[in-house]
């Protein structure tokens, strides 16, 4: 599906906009605001009408990692959802919602590291 490592993107765009709307539960607006783009935008990659270009894509590569991961953290995707927009001790009280509209999926995948390993249980 895709490289941990290179974050690279090994799916249409617009199938990785549905697997983004549909595993983590945001709307087109939230990943647009994730991805630096507009919502315009999103749709016309979810369409197939135009591509990201370099960083947008690799952004987009990551929120489709961050999507697996989650799903490999939490036992059902409601839970997932739930944990994102909850507020995060690792995250200094943010959801991991807002960090992700904020730009920092780097950041979003360290605090659900730090659950993995057992930090915030």
């Amino acid at each position: 599906m895709m490289e941990a490592a290179g974050s690279k993107l090994e799916m249409t765009p617009g199938r990785a906009v549905e697997t983004v709307e549909g595993g983590l539960g945001l709307g087109r607006g939230e990943i647009a605001g994730a991805l630096g783009s507009s919502t315009r935008t999103v749709e016309r990659w979810r369409a197939g009408r135009t591509y990201p270009q370099h960083e947008a894509r690799e952004r987009l590569a990551e929120l489709v990692a961050l999507r697996v991961h989650l799903g490999e953290t939490f036992d059902d995707p409601e839970s997932g959802r739930a944990w994102l927009r909850s507020g995060n001790p690792y995250l200094g009280g943010l959801t991991p919602l807002e960090v992700l509209r904020a730009g920092r999926p780097d950041r979003v995948r360290a605090a659900l590291e730090a659950l993995d390993s057992g930090v915030f249980v």
